[in-house]
């Protein structure tokens, strides 16, 4: 609801009647796969050496659902193409006030499924975004 989900410092559901849907914050909360260590091995040498002391996360995908609302199928329509808009722009900010201050900035990669009601005045959207850098650096 209002407050819940920021985009690109946006209330979402005031500016486009946008919630985070099923499993929103279990996605965003997952924690980043990381980067293959480095290895070394050598035919003079018994196994590898391998080096853990350098740990970095890597990039991760992330499976989004938003539910966007309006008050009529011309709002809808409205709201729906402005939202889809503001995340195809390019490097997108969200922040979940509730979960502190990071921000996690995403682009989109493509919508997984998408489904409208009769009524055409509510859908269910999911998307594969991309988070270049989940570390913490990345997210201040």
């Amino acid at each position: 609801m209002k407050g819940d989900l920021l985009i690109n410092g946006k209330d979402a559901f005031d500016k486009w009647g946008v919630n985070m849907g099923d499993n929103f914050l279990n996605a965003l909360l997952m924690p980043p796969p990381v980067k293959d260590y480095i290895e070394n091995k050598s035919r003079l040498e018994n196994g590898k050496r391998l080096s853990l002391n350098n740990e970095k996360v890597d990039e991760r995908d992330l499976n989004l659902t938003f539910t966007i609302q309006g008050d009529n199928q011309v709002d809808y329509i409205s709201k729906f193409k402005e939202f889809m808009a503001e995340m195809v722009s390019g490097l997108v900010e969200i922040k979940i006030p509730i979960l502190g201050n990071d921000i996690y900035r995403v682009y989109y990669k493509n919508a997984t499924s998408y489904a409208m009601s009769v009524d055409r005045t509510f859908s269910k959207i999911a998307m594969k975004v991309c988070e270049p850098n989940p570390s913490s650096e990345g997210r201040k």
